[in-house]
């Protein structure tokens, strides 16, 4: 439980403010507007989950939401308005011309940090206006719910430990069927809501014990996550955190004890697991599905959690989980996404594409912007969606889009998100505070437009020379421009991987870099160092 935790927490750590200005928010059933502002970039760098309609593609990032309705050319982001605030994004979905996202945040416990849920917001007009709905939570007296037949007794109440907290409550996925809404809510299990998130229903799994459940079964087991007042049981198979739907009626579940399918919207379950059939999963932690609709193929991201013969690899199955081939052995995978009949895998690792149900996988080697010349500096992968010719890839450290002319050929794209610059001598570097061991640094500043020849040199606190970052570089219009829109002062960005001339990382403490751009006054800018 704590390894996931540490996981989102990691991806969602905050790297910088989005240039969102909030104008005449209105406050009526919470319902929010605000006046929208055009920019080149998203408003992160860390990109947990993509979805494509036709010439638009929402993004949810650890700073919001961002969308773009030409193909990425230009991007709205929602981040520090009222209906978003700081939030970061866990998940977003796409139903009948509704878009949904679930948002959260740290919490601090104990020395510990812990993800928060803060509930869903959905909008049903591109953004102008958005519905705030509260993370759902239980009352103390919510300890019943109804299910099937118990101790023979019709419509019994089946004993449901109450989730009244929103710590370690946090929507990871978000699915639909025909007027449904269902949410992957970790501690607080499956749930579904038929009135837009106004009210919820637990929906109950198997245990960890039981490999189906219908409503003709008499349950003798508590829908229960963790131990708690009902006993010492805690569930893993009602913990979960991935939930997709592959048709009207069908949804498949991930929970950190395997993969459970309903084939009548919710209320009978299969469980899938490990130990429970003759080609099963590769492990029971299962952090993400995908469903490809052409070749009707499941995928799992299927981690190791307890058993001896798990192992972590990526799982699929032709057959509607009744038998699984397991491909990318030892690779801790993400999420998918596809492109008509190729699956792409996405993990810490880098990018993995099958076109043959993964008896093979190509992967796109570096990836570096066709115009501006800049290279993704991350193996670590969270996201990937297609659109027509296009491919999108959310990372760690920026989004990529190629517009492909054949697998992995074509134009590349690399969005770098920053904070724009107000005038020529204005430089910054972020992350800052930044850990070499974690990040490379940025470092922003602006050759006016213009294509210059560029020196950054790095010093110590005492001014005693470290390493030169690069040395009469060409710089600008357009290499490494990261602010197309801005033509004034648009914004160059370069990288340093916090290693002197010897390559060696550099202790903690405070540097300065210098920056000389030919013909102009030099510029400088600090850095904080903590591994």
């Amino acid at each position: 439980m704590k390894r996931l935790s540490l996981l989102f927490l990691l991806f969602f750590a905050q790297i910088l403010s989005a240039q969102i200005n909030p104008d005449n928010f209105l406050l009526g059933d919470e319902m929010l507007t605000y006046k929208s502002v055009l920019s080149p970039a998203p408003a992160s760098n860390s990109i947990g989950s993509i979805i494509t309609i036709g010439d638009t593609v929402w993004i949810g990032t650890s700073r919001g939401v961002s969308f773009s309705t030409d193909r990425g050319e230009t991007w709205t982001n929602f981040y520090g308005i009222e209906a978003f605030g700081t939030e970061s994004i866990f998940a977003i979905g796409y139903d009948d011309g509704v878009f949904w996202a679930a948002t959260g945040h740290a919490f601090e416990s104990g020395g510990q940090s812990l993800p928060e849920g803060s509930g869903l917001r959905y909008t049903t007009d591109n953004g102008n206006t958005w519905v705030v709905v509260n993370q759902p939570v239980d009352l103390d007296s919510d300890s019943t719910i109804v299910y099937g037949i118990n101790d023979g007794v019709q419509s019994p109440k089946v004993r449901a430990l109450p989730v009244t907290t929103t710590v370690q409550n946090v929507s990871y996925d978000i699915a639909f069927t025909p007027g449904t809404i269902w949410v992957a809510s970790f501690a607080a299990g499956l749930r579904k809501s038929t009135d837009m998130g106004q009210t919820w229903q637990r929906v109950l799994l198997p245990s960890d014990k039981v490999n189906s459940i219908s409503p003709d079964d008499t349950i003798k087991f508590s829908l229960q996550p963790v131990s708690g007042k009902f006993g010492p049981e805690d569930y893993l198979n009602h913990r979960v955190f991935s939930v997709i739907a592959a048709d009207d009626s069908t949804l498949y579940v991930g929970t950190a004890g395997g993969i459970n399918k309903s084939t009548d919207n919710g209320i009978s379950w299969q469980k899938f697991s490990n130990q429970n059939q003759t080609k099963p999963i590769s492990g029971n932690f299962v952090v993400g599905l995908g469903y490809n609709q052409i070749t009707q193929t499941i995928w799992g991201a299927t981690w190791r959690a307890e058993g001896e013969t798990e192992y972590y690899a990526v799982s699929a199955s032709t057959n509607a989980g009744e038998s699984w081939n397991t491909f990318l052995t030892g690779e801790r995978t993400n999420n998918f996404g596809f492109k008509d009949e190729d699956v792409i895998a996405v993990n810490d690792n880098g990018v993995y594409r099958s076109s043959n149900g993964g008896t093979s996988w190509i992967q796109p080697g570096t990836i570096t912007d066709n115009i501006t010349g800049i290279t993704l500096r991350t193996n670590a992968f969270y996201s990937a969606a297609s659109q027509g010719d296009i491919v999108w890839l959310g990372s760690s450290d920026g989004l990529v889009r190629i517009k492909e002319t054949g697998t992995w050929q074509g134009e590349w794209k690399v969005y770098i998100a920053s904070q724009p610059l107000s005038s020529r001598a204005e430089t910054y570097a972020y992350p800052n505070p930044f850990s070499p061991r974690l990040d490379n640094l940025k470092i922003k500043y602006t050759t006016s437009g213009e294509q210059k020849s560029v020196t950054i040199r790095i010093f110590d606190f005492d001014m005693n020379y470290v390493t030169t970052v690069i040395q009469n570089a060409l710089r600008g219009n357009p290499t490494n421009v990261v602010d197309e829109l801005n033509t004034t002062n648009s914004g160059v960005i370069d990288f340093w991987d916090g290693r002197d001339d010897d390559a060696n990382l550099v202790p903690n403490g405070v540097y300065f870099y210098r920056i000389d751009v030919s013909g102009l006054e030099p510029v400088y800018g600090k850095i904080l160092v903590l591994q």
